[in-house]
């Protein structure tokens, strides 16, 4: 029989990995659904390849396009991800996985979750801003999650079902991005064109900022705090260069496992949709050059200040997470538009969150999606007018 598969956000780099991983297994799969927002020539190609019968695309101007182009054809064509309690009102998804980017993939979460058996979710904002209301929906429908990033599908595969109190320590590596090796003295000289240079991976413009400042591993322990319920001082960034290592695990056994692969989205992704190896996938051998060369160090705080914000956390789940997001997106946009400086991004975002007018959030609890929202649209506006 086959795996009723939901994808949103098909056209980005995540669901394009995705899709591959697809095509190598075609008859097994039967995709329900793909989404997109502008990049339309993209989706037509899978929709050929993958004889989709329902697509939203959220961008007006691309929704009006698709829709003149495949207008004799038996698609259904939605504007809007409200439109999901039409497309599902009989169908349930085995396996569904977010790959939307941004805070924009909140919303599509929460309205899937009821639809699916499985979801796997590769979008930081949602898990960082609405873990708690992700969390209830889960719960609710009794819906299995897999965190789909490398880091955290490392540890979600190394501790298993080990209690929390008998895990020590929890390493997340970083590679240190374009600006590990580089002078401390020339990092106000850094160009947008270095920072979108990242050694290791193929990203996209705002991931690649964000792993050069080190605000993406800062992400990742906020969201590993959430996802596993560890406590912040369970949670350390070691810098390794080579990307092999993904993540290492001390037990209060004595025991202490490290998980290996590629750097390659593929192996994550593939390994949360084919379980208990049910398929092999086709991977390098061991590199033992890599083994022997792991050199692990300490972020240098002087010039990755920005793992400061680790320290300003509050223990609990608060709107102050949001707060974050998305004054780091304002800071990043406003460097590509060189309007700020490299470094003044982690120097505008440790003074901003320092600010009465945003500390006040860690003491309110999420409540809804409206509120993460609204707060968001805020934090952005106020970032872009501030006189830092």
């Amino acid at each position: 029989m086959k795996k009723k598969i939901i994808l949103l956000g098909s056209t980005g780099s995540i669901g394009r990995t995705f899709l591959n991983i697809l095509k190598a297994d075609v008859n097994n799969f039967d995709i329900l659904l793909l989404t997109a927002n502008k990049n339309i020539l993209q989706l037509l190609k899978q929709l050929k390849i993958f004889k989709v019968k329902n697509i939203i695309v959220n961008d007006k101007k691309s929704f009006l396009k698709v829709k003149k182009i495949l207008k004799n054809k038996k698609i259904n064509i939605y504007n809007n991800y409200d439109s999901i309690d039409k497309i599902f009102q009989k169908n349930k998804a085995d396996y569904t996985l977010n790959a939307i980017s941004g805070l924009d993939g909140l919303s599509p979460t929460l309205k899937i979750i009821k639809f699916t058996k499985k979801i796997a979710i590769a979008n930081k904002e949602s898990i960082i801003c609405g873990w708690s209301l992700i969390k209830n929906e889960l719960n609710k429908f009794k819906v299995k999650f897999i965190p789909v990033d490398s880091e955290h599908f490392s540890i979600w595969s190394l501790i298993d079902d080990v209690k929390n109190i008998n895990i020590e320590k929890v390493f997340i590596t970083a590679s240190g991005g374009p600006f590990k090796n580089y002078p401390l003295y020339k990092f106000n000289q850094i160009t947008i064109r270095q920072s979108l240079k990242h050694p290791n991976w193929k990203m996209g413009n705002k991931i690649s900022i964000d792993s050069a400042t080190l605000m993406n591993k800062v992400f990742e322990v906020i969201e590993a705090k959430k996802i596993f319920n560890f406590k912040y001082k369970q949670l350390k960034i070691l810098i390794h260069p080579n990307s092999y290592v993904h993540a290492i695990i001390k037990f209060s056994n004595g025991l202490t496992k490290i998980l290996i692969h590629d750097t390659n989205m593929k192996i994550p992704i593939f390994n949360s949709l084919y379980t208990n190896f049910e398929k092999k996938i086709k991977t390098k051998e061991l590199n033992i050059n890599l083994l022997n060369k792991l050199n692990f160090t300490d972020v240098d705080i002087r010039k990755f200040p920005i793992v400061k914000v680790l320290k300003k956390m509050p223990s609990n789940d608060s709107l102050f997470e949001t707060v974050i997001v998305s004054a780091n997106d304002k800071l990043v946009d406003l460097f590509l538009k060189k309007k700020i400086t490299f470094n003044q991004i982690s120097i505008f975002l440790l003074k901003i969150i320092e600010m009465n007018e945003f500390k006040k959030f860690k003491k309110i609890k999420v409540k809804n999606i409206d509120q993460i929202i609204k707060l968001s649209n805020y934090v952005s506006l106020k970032t872009g007018n501030l006189r830092l």
